[in-house]
């Protein structure tokens, strides 16, 4: 096995012959057509109430760097995988809320929703900056 870092590849052979050849490619591009931003308490009732009523299981929302969030994809399409293949990928909207300190699990109005670290992922570091940046809310105190 041959690691090569100038290429992003592992090469797994036997002698002279390559078996098989791994290739990490990251995305080049997120394109996210609508941004959705809520105060945080609004969007945990929202979300409550619609658990409620729907009789569903707990949601689960993505938290990094003081935002939840969650992403609404496009279905997947001839065009969208066209994209994905070349590196882009679309949202066609993403929601989100400033919350400054993670908490794994917030009971509010009745109702459980989860929240997932996703720090260590380097796109959702970066959307987070970008989302922070644009926040109407970024320094509220009821965003904590």
């Amino acid at each position: 096995m041959l690691w090569d870092s100038s290429s992003n590849k592992i090469i797994i052979g036997y002698g002279q012959w390559t078996i098989l050849e791994i290739s990490v490619e990251p995305w080049k591009k997120l394109i996210i057509h609508e941004v959705i931003e809520y105060k945080f308490d609004d969007w945990v009732k929202q979300i409550a109430f619609n658990t409620r009523s729907s009789g569903g299981a707990i949601p689960t929302m993505q938290w990094t760097n003081g935002i939840v969030f969650s992403p609404a994809n496009f279905p997947t399409t001839n065009a969208t995988i066209e994209e994905q293949l070349k590196g882009t990928l679309h949202w066609s909207s993403v929601s989100f809320a400033i919350k400054e300190k993670f908490q794994k699990q917030i009971v509010k109005e009745n109702a459980t929703i989860n929240l997932v670290d996703v720090s260590v992922n380097e796109i959702f570091k970066e959307l987070s900056i970008t989302l922070k940046a644009q926040s109407k809310y970024a320094n509220n105190e009821d965003s904590i």
